[in-house]
């Protein structure tokens, strides 16, 4: 049974509520995550099987809460180590230390883990190329259960089957899958992971699956179907609003569809664990179709309907600087990182002209400068970028280069140019360097095919160090594999 309650308390951890629960059963009985500590919320008035079936999902059985509630006896709990929070007519409400998630599988993996990879992110590289934001959608199960960075993954049921290892993008799948191990309701297994986007499996006794209780699944460039699992790094929390049927959040990392991320109650709110990759997002919570602010955060920007939206940031700040235009009234800054909105950020005035840090992730971004109502480039950045529909010069921003093109030789040229798909082929905007005996550009590639050539004193040329090229085109092909 001890094994039972440490898996259980291991599986509560991500403040999921199990789908096979309507929305009108989790009114009357829930659960979540708060500060280490695990809550059971129970209405007095609770009918029998919504009882029996919240205690039989989540093998509540050994804590009698029907007898609790029928007879006000308390005592048997407090016994247990359960604290009571809440205790009024309305509703029980209690509470206990959660622990036992280190207890569980094999203790030398986990030193293994621990101390042989001081930096266990790079051991287990996340594939987030290019993914904004992720949440997780499990149908018949809890999410995996989260301490620190250890994530449990969980298969259940398969009692009568002798081996199951999981096998993953973290794995490198076949060649080192890990042993899960047997637990009365499933199997388990610990693995250390960085917040990202992971591809995994279940090998059953020889047999690859996917992970049935999951509703996320991809095809892989080689055919194959894989489960998703995205480790969050987010939380979102709104307080109070406990009458309240609904609460979602919403924003720009979404696309602003308000019926997408469901959040979850608790006994004082309601909250969402989400992935986001590095960057800056505008956000507001939809509670019972009523749109809203975080009223918890004061940073805001304009929603261009006479209202405010929440910010999010994560990562560092880039700085955004427009030296002189001393005289003018507001500065805007605009581009392909928020969908070109023109009415939301605002920079902020100095001694020598205008500024505004913004945070990016990695990647090629386009963008310009509003002045008084006046689209311009950033004089001070050389790159640039021919907007698609009207030809118009977009200022290229590269964070984070993590490719080096190269073309060898050429000497004697007097320029030299990349372009490819990654700047709309633009033929005159990405000046090589020489350095050594080559040319040379850094710039951000995702993760896949790429296109490009150089374009040298005016003549597109295919890489000639580079084998692959399509024939259709002539244009040398490049694939980055995942990082």
């Amino acid at each position: 049974m001890e094994m039972r309650r440490l898996l259980l308390y291991g599986l509560l951890l991500t403040l999921a509520v199990n789908p096979a629960f309507s929305q009108e059963d989790m009114q009357k009985a829930s659960y979540s995550i708060r500060e280490g500590r695990m809550y059971i919320r129970i209405m007095k008035k609770i009918e029998k099987d919504a009882l029996d079936k919240f205690v039989d999902k989540f093998d509540l059985g050994d804590l009698d809460l029907g007898k609790a509630l029928a007879t006000g006896q308390l005592t048997q709990l407090t016994k247990n180590g359960w604290r009571i929070e809440i205790d009024n007519n309305r509703q029980l409400v209690i509470s206990k230390q959660i622990g036992g998630i280190d207890q569980l599988g094999n203790p030398e993996k986990r030193m293994a883990l621990t101390e042989d990879h001081p930096n266990p992110y790079d051991l287990f590289p996340a594939r987030n190329d290019d993914i904004v934001y992720g949440f997780n959608r499990f149908a018949g199960k809890f999410p995996f259960a989260i301490h620190d960075s250890l994530i449990t993954f969980f298969l259940k049921g398969h009692n009568n089957a002798h081996e199951v290892k999981l096998a993953a993008s973290f794995t490198n799948w076949q060649y080192s899958a890990l042993q899960m191990t047997r637990a009365d309701s499933g199997w388990i297994s610990i693995v250390r992971l960085g917040p990202g986007k992971y591809w995994y499996k279940f090998v059953i006794d020889g047999g690859w699956t996917i992970d049935p209780d999951n509703d996320l699944d991809e095809h892989d460039p080689h055919g194959n179907d894989n489960s998703v699992y995205y480790k969050p790094n987010v939380s979102f929390t709104l307080a109070g609003h406990t009458d309240n049927k609904d609460a979602f959040i919403t924003g720009s990392f979404n696309g602003w569809n308000p019926g997408e991320l469901p959040m979850q109650r608790t006994p004082t709110g309601w909250t969402i664990p989400l992935y986001l990759a590095e960057g800056t997002y505008t956000y507001k919570f939809v509670v019972d179709g009523k749109w809203m602010e975080d009223p918890a955060n004061s940073n805001r920007a304009p929603d261009g309907h006479k209202g405010f939206n929440s910010i999010f940031r994560l990562g560092s700040p880039h700085p955004f600087t427009l030296k002189g235009y001393n005289t003018a009234k507001t500065v805007i800054l605009a581009g392909s990182f928020d969908n070109w909105r023109t009415g939301e950020w605002y920079m902020h005035k100095t001694p020598d002209g205008w500024e505004l840090p913004y945070t990016l992730g990695p990647g090629n971004y386009e963008y310009r400068f509003i002045v008084d109502g006046k689209w311009m480039q950033d004089p001070a950045n050389p790159l640039f970028v021919y907007n698609r529909t009207n030809h118009v010069p977009n200022s290229f921003l590269i964070i984070q280069p993590n490719y080096t093109f190269r073309l060898k030789g050429y000497p004697d040229a007097g320029v030299v140019y990349l372009a490819g798909d990654f700047n709309d082929w633009t033929p005159n905007a990405l000046k090589m360097k020489r350095v050594g005996d080559a040319w040379t550009f850094n710039v951000h590639l995702s993760v896949g095919k790429h296109l490009y050539k150089f374009v040298v004193d005016g003549h597109w040329i295919k890489d000639p160090d580079n084998p692959l090229w399509e024939d259709d085109s002539g244009n040398s092909v490049i694939w980055m594999e995942e990082r």
